[in-house]
């Protein structure tokens, strides 16, 4: 082999060498552009977390707002409530009262006992009527009837041998039902029941005493 065919071959080898050696030295360069395209996509996905977080927190404040202000409202609407929640009753009354000044101003002018006593009882069953049919309120009387402690309270006691059980012999005070329940029971005088040979007894120890 001559000299100048070495020489070519020789030179062959190097760039061969110089190619492989070029190869492996960018197969293992790192990969810088992938990296920057992840660190993008992490930023942009940290900046979509912040956004959703604020509007998370605009709307939490504004559902705050509201309901702060819905309880507001709420507690104005019910001290309104309870302020006039009797309007309705005392409209009935109005009229009534009116009424009554009329049959005093009648009675002063006129000077009828008789007229205002007529008058007066008349207002008086006009009031009771519409307090029961407008707003439930019903007057009972507990003569006659059998004594309820949950009607009645008994402020006078009698005993005698006409009933065999407790019966209200006298009002002294009726009582008056809102709807189904006592709003005031009647103070009454209850007959105490006893048998004759009870009451035979006690006269006898009254006669003694």
């Amino acid at each position: 082999m001559s000299k100048q065919e070495i020489k070519t071959d020789r030179e062959g080898s190097e760039d061969s060498g110089k190619s492989r050696k070029t190869q492996e030295s960018t197969e293992q360069a790192p990969q810088h552009e992938p990296r920057a395209a992840s660190e993008t996509d992490l930023q942009e996905q940290v900046r979509q977390l912040e956004e959703a977080v604020r509007e998370a927190n605009d709307q939490l404040l504004r559902k705050a707002a509201e309901f702060e202000n819905s309880r507001k409202r709420l507690a104005r609407e019910k001290e309104e409530s309870i302020k006039y929640a009797n309007a309705g009753l005392l409209t009935d009354i109005v009229p009534i009262i009116d009424d009554f000044e009329r049959a005093i101003q009648s009675a002063a002018d006129s000077k009828d006992f008789d007229a205002f006593h007529t008058g007066v009882s008349l207002i008086e069953k006009q009031m009771v009527s519409m307090l029961e049919r407008n707003w439930g309120l019903k007057r009972f009387s507990a003569n006659g009837e059998p004594f309820d402690p949950e009607k009645h309270e008994a402020i006078a006691v009698e005993e005698t041998d006409k009933y065999d059980s407790e019966v209200v012999l006298e009002d002294y005070q009726k009582g008056y039902l809102l709807h189904d329940r006592v709003l005031r029971p009647a103070k009454v005088k209850v007959a105490r029941p006893v048998t004759p040979e009870q009451a035979g007894v006690d006269d006898e120890q009254n006669k003694e005493s």
